[in-house]
């Protein structure tokens, strides 16, 4: 197990716990996340991340995609509300871009015919 301090930067975020629960996988990089909200465990949560090719084991968690979505999603609708800001509007470019380029991975891969393996 291993804790992110990463996203601690005021009280709201240094009160969550993020722990890496399990070990790395072959690509060297964690499958299952458990945030801890002290207190608060109604909101506590576990983000588990697609573990193995989904040709293989098909899908078994969430991808960076989903997660990305949901922060653009989430920061487009406080541009849209009384909470726009030009930080906002700079982390919804760099989150659109790192979409952009998983999305280019992605069909890379798949012109390949090597999307949802193991294979480079």
């Amino acid at each position: 197990m291993r804790t992110l301090d990463d996203h601690k930067v005021n009280l709201a975020n240094d009160l969550l716990t993020v722990t890496a629960v399990d070990e790395p996988g072959s690509g060297g990089a964690h499958h299952h996340y458990a945030i801890d909200c002290g207190a608060n465990e109604d909101v506590a949560t576990d983000i588990k991340f697609q573990n193995g090719p989904i040709n293989e084991v098909g899908v078994n968690g969430l991808t960076h995609e989903v997660l990305l979505a949901i922060v653009a999603d989430r920061l487009r609708s406080f541009q849209a509300g009384p909470f726009a800001t030009r930080y906002n509007a700079l982390a919804l470019t760099h989150i659109e871009e790192a979409q952009n380029w998983l999305n280019r991975r992605t069909i890379e891969r798949m012109r390949r015919g090597v999307e949802g393996t193991h294979k480079v």
